[in-house]
């Protein structure tokens, strides 16, 4: 049996004061392939081209290139096929959503000038820029036997029990301070929130369910351990997210003689995300025999960002483009709920479920990014593009910096720098447009493992009308991430095989 002196490990990763961790904070960080039809087609890869609505939000000089006022809206039908082991047991979770994923327009103006600037572009956009649908279960027998210990070997808790989790949360915590003292259970669960934080209101859980009990040789009372045994735990985890992140983008863009055009995006963003995590946890050895726990949260916020970008015609077949994306500067605003029940505890535990957490607001700073792309023009007969990005997931900020220091650290050491590589190519035969498209994600965590890799292919036809243009896209991407049950003492992973599939229409049109 291996014994964790590490009592901390996985505290590193979150914030012990409101809760929040590190997938919070790279969950808002993130964004996907979203917007009108075509432009997923070609997996996103339009920096340099420019002429789409959904190109405006990766170059913001794209509404420049437009001949004419434009117009599209565009919905998807997304397949999510998750496929979970924990401890060589698998479950497959599906779910389907449909969303209006992007509307905008563009309205072009002509100079009547002798101006060099040829004309300018005023536009509004709004894309979904993250789709939070998810859904995953994970079963199985944990057979890890390793416990943890303290300074002096002593037991503290078995390290597959969720039982780990409060003990280790507890230790420092002051008996009186994770107590009822006399105050009916939730009152006092409330107060502890309160007066001392997330941390505490963790161990008061774990005591007042009895799963930990404090240590009756520690005469500073700010000792604990689990109460259940060494020994083999069956889990059963849910996890069940809705939601999404979206920008309203305000665009000014213009192009300057023949072959340069310059743009800028002020953007608006928007969260709204709600999670619920449930875990049953089961043994035959420990007089705690089942434990039931659960957490929800309920996230809202709001941001800003900018954009400028250029595209130029170094010919009239090839082309290059420049993005500069800021950080997004976002105001988060978060509330919890947690349930929790062994067969030890007491019945009025049940109230706890009915506390609302609502946790002071926080800034969350993204980092920034740069995108550099080239595309060659066949005339009017089709084209080929390609997008480069890099950004530095270890800038993700927190604040106030009081607050999240240890936070912010460890994002540093955790995340790294992470390329994103997108091509993609357009064949027209008469009315007809084919697409097809590639991308490849690098994963933004160091280990390169806890979220991985992500691949994606697209297909895609067009046809035009005239003034209007139907458009339809399926892509597809996969990826695997080892996510862990928590962060602190329960920190064993479920392997999870993404699968995502999306079909997008879209109608566009002159105005």
């Amino acid at each position: 049996m291996k014994k964790l002196h590490l009592l901390f490990i996985g505290l590193l990763t979150m914030s012990s004061i409101y809760g929040q961790d590190i997938s919070d904070a790279l969950r808002y960080s993130q964004s996907e392939i979203q917007g009108t039809a075509r432009f997923r087609a070609l997996s996103g890869a339009f920096g340099a081209l420019g002429g789409d609505m959904s190109a405006v939000s990766i170059n913001p000089a794209s509404s420049a290139v437009f001949s004419r006022s434009h117009a599209s809206i565009s919905g998807v039908n997304i397949d999510a096929d998750n496929t979970s082991t924990y401890f060589g047991n698998s479950n497959i979770r599906e779910n389907s959503t449909f969303d209006l994923n992007q509307a905008g327009a563009a309205f072009v103006f002509a100079s009547n000038t002798n101006s060099s600037w040829r004309k300018f572009s005023l536009a509004v956009a709004y894309e979904r820029t993250g789709n939070y649908d998810d859904q995953w279960f994970s079963s199985g027998t944990n057979t890890r036997d390793d416990v943890y210990v303290d300074d002096n070997d002593l037991f503290l808790a078995p390290a597959n029990s969720i039982s780990s989790y409060f003990a280790l949360y507890a230790q420092g915590a002051r008996l009186e301070d994770i107590s009822t003292n006399g105050r009916f259970l939730e009152d006092a669960y409330s107060q502890i929130g309160q007066n001392f934080g997330f941390a505490h209101q963790q161990a008061f859980l774990g005591f007042q369910s009895f799963v930990i009990d404090p240590d009756v040789d520690d005469n500073d009372n700010t000792s604990y351990f689990s109460t259940l045994d060494a020994g083999d735990y069956t889990h059963r985890y849910q996890y069940f997210s809705t939601g999404y992140n979206g920008k309203v983008s305000f665009n000014v863009s213009g192009q300057y003689e023949d072959n340069l055009y310059l743009g800028l995006n002020v953007n608006s963003h928007f969260i709204d995300y709600e999670r619920s995590t449930f875990l049953e946890e089961d043994n035959t050895h420990s007089n705690v025999s089942f434990i039931d726990f659960g957490n929800s949260l309920i996230t809202r916020g709001n941001g800003f960002s900018f954009q400028l970008g250029g595209i130029m015609k170094l010919s009239n077949e090839f082309r290059v483009g420049l993005t500069y994306d800021s950080p997004i500067w976002y105001t988060i605003e978060e509330e919890t709920t947690q349930s929790i029940d062994s067969n030890l505890a007491e019945s009025d535990i049940s109230f706890i479920a009915d506390i609302v957490n609502i946790y002071p607001e926080y800034k969350l700073q993204t980092p920034a990014k740069l995108t550099g792309s080239l595309a060659y023009v066949f005339g009017k007969e089709g084209l080929i593009s390609f997008d480069y990005s890099r950004k530095n997931y270890g800038n993700i900020k927190l604040k106030p910096e009081v607050d999240y220091a240890d936070l912010n650290t460890d994002i540093g050491n955790i995340l790294t720098e992470a390329s994103t590589y997108r091509i993609g190519g357009e064949y027209k035969h008469e009315q007809f447009s084919f697409r097809g498209g590639y991308r490849f994600e690098e994963s933004p965590y160091a280990d390169g493992v806890t979220i991985g890799d992500l691949t994606g292919y697209s297909v895609g036809l067009g046809y035009n009308f005239g003034n209007t243009k139907l458009d339809v896209t399926y892509d597809r991407w996969e990826r695997t991430d080892e996510t862990p049950l928590y962060n602190v003492g329960l920190t064993d992973v479920t392997n999870i095989d993404r699968k995502n599939a999306n079909v997008t229409v879209s109608l566009s049109f002159n105005i």
